[in-house]
Order: C-alpha cells, then structure tokens, then sequence
C-alpha cells in the first residue's frame, strides 16, 4: 500500500527512481489491428507508457515502454509494443531469451523540485514529450496486485522463406507481483509528435489523456514462461516489426519506406 511519506534516496543514487506512468485513451479498432490472432482487445482501449531509469549491467538504464491492454488464454493483461531503452547490452539477448521488443532510444527524464520532464528519441525524431507539475500524493491504490504482460517469441526462417519459421511464434507470459511504496499526481501534458520509426499518432493516436503520475513500485515477484503457440500463417503479417518493436514494419523498418536491397546487408 502506498507509504505517506515520499521515499528518501541518497544524493546522486540510481536506485529508488519512480515510473512516470501515463495512460491515454485510443480507438479500440486501432488496438485490435495491432493485435496478432490469438490475443485480443482487453476491457479498456487505453494506452499504457511508462518512462523510466533503473539500474541495470552496474549502471543507469533510461527507458519508454508501451502496453496495450490486451487478453490472452481467457487472461487478462498487457500487450507489450516496445521498450525502448539506451543500453545495448540488453536490447538484443532480452529479445532473443524472451521474446521482448526491445530496441535502441535517447531518452531524458528528469524532475526538478515539482517539474517532471521526459523525451523519447529514436532515429532522429522525438516521437514523445510530457511536461508537467507535481500536485501531491495520489490514493492508496488498493495494494499488493497481479500483472501479466504478453511478449511473442519468434524467428523466421534462415534465409527469408515465405511463411517458414526456424521457431513459430509463441506467446511469452510475464507475471508481475507489485506494490506501491508511493505514489504521486502528475499535472501535464502527453504530447505524442509524428515518425515513421514510432507510429503513434498514425497507429495509435490518443483521442483523452487520462492520467499521469509518478509511482515508486515494490517489485515483489517475476516469471517469464512460454505460453502457447500462436497459429503461423495467421501471424505472418505480424512478423515483420520496425526494429525490436512490435510496430508493423517492411524489412525491419517502417511500412513504406523501403527500396530495392540486396538479400543480405554488409560484407
């Protein structure tokens, strides 16, 4: 349960740094079209970002999720688009082990006395910006709750053979056990700017904010399980993704801006 009194942490630590949560609302149509067959549309259209610094490898790793709520096997839960971060070291083995849609991002996130800043950049365009004011503590938000966010494990087959896979897609499940240790109100504004590499005002373009603010998590417990199987030919649309990311792409980058290239790049 949440703590009234603000956490403590020592000059210039890295620990301890609370998420900035922001939720918005979409078009559930928008959601459904992201969606490979087999998960589905959870009970709200809403968008989930969290900005965040933890520390990771001995040093600072800054970072942007997003979610979508999302169900799968009669389970409620998350669907997760991507999660940008500004540590190598971790983009490519978390994708390869379990399926993460991690990939490279610049990110700044601050605050200063009641200030909050954050900025997401990726491929030379900040697709995402929020500024606001911290009003005060939020309600206890009912304590110790169950998480499970949907991630897809899949390699196609060597060599680019139409509808083959090497590994079929199957759904990876990640449960999180979570507390609050405290939590605050966040006054401003979500502003989401267009990118091909980062597509939400194209693909999911946020219609209401309905919230943003600064949550202090007690992380109580995880499990990372392969879950089943997702159908093959039904997910090959899905296959192609703009980098680590979940977002539709053409040959590893965005729809559209691809040209003729050889089968294979480099020397």
């Amino acid at each position: 349960m949440t703590d009234t009194t603000a956490p403590l942490i020592r000059p210039a630590e890295i620990g301890g740094w609370p998420l900035l949560k922001i939720v918005y609302r979409t078009d559930p149509d928008r959601i459904a079209d992201l969606l490979p067959p087999g998960i589905t549309p959870g009970r709200n259209p809403h968008v989930h970002v969290n900005v965040y610094n933890v520390p990771i490898n001995g040093e600072p790793e800054y970072g942007v999720s997003t979610k979508v709520e999302a169900d799968y096997d009669g389970r409620e839960g998350f669907y997760s688009l991507g999660l940008g971060i500004d540590q190598e070291a971790a983009i490519f083995i978390s994708r390869e082990t379990n399926g993460q849609p991690k990939f490279p991002c610049s990110i700044r996130y601050f605050r200063l006395g009641d200030t909050v800043t954050a900025r997401c950049t990726h491929q030379g365009y900040t697709f995402m910006e929020f500024t606001g004011r911290v009003t005060g503590p939020a309600p206890d938000p009912g304590g110790e709750h169950t998480e499970h966010e949907w991630w897809i494990k899949v390699s196609r087959a060597v060599g680019g053979v139409e509808k083959e896979y090497d590994f079929p897609p199957r759904v990876v499940r990640v449960t999180n056990v979570l507390d609050t240790a405290y939590e605050e109100i966040v006054d401003g504004d979500l502003v989401l700017r267009d990118s091909p590499w980062d597509p939400y005002t194209e693909l999911l373009p946020m219609r209401e904010q309905l919230s943003a603010r600064l949550v202090t998590p007690i992380f109580k417990d995880r499990e990372i399980v392969l879950e089943g199987p997702l159908d093959p030919i039904a997910f090959w649309p899905y296959a192609d993704t703009i980098g680590g990311s979940r977002w539709p792409g053409e040959r590893g980058g965005p729809r559209g801006m691809g040209g003729p290239s050889l089968v294979t790049s480099g020397g």
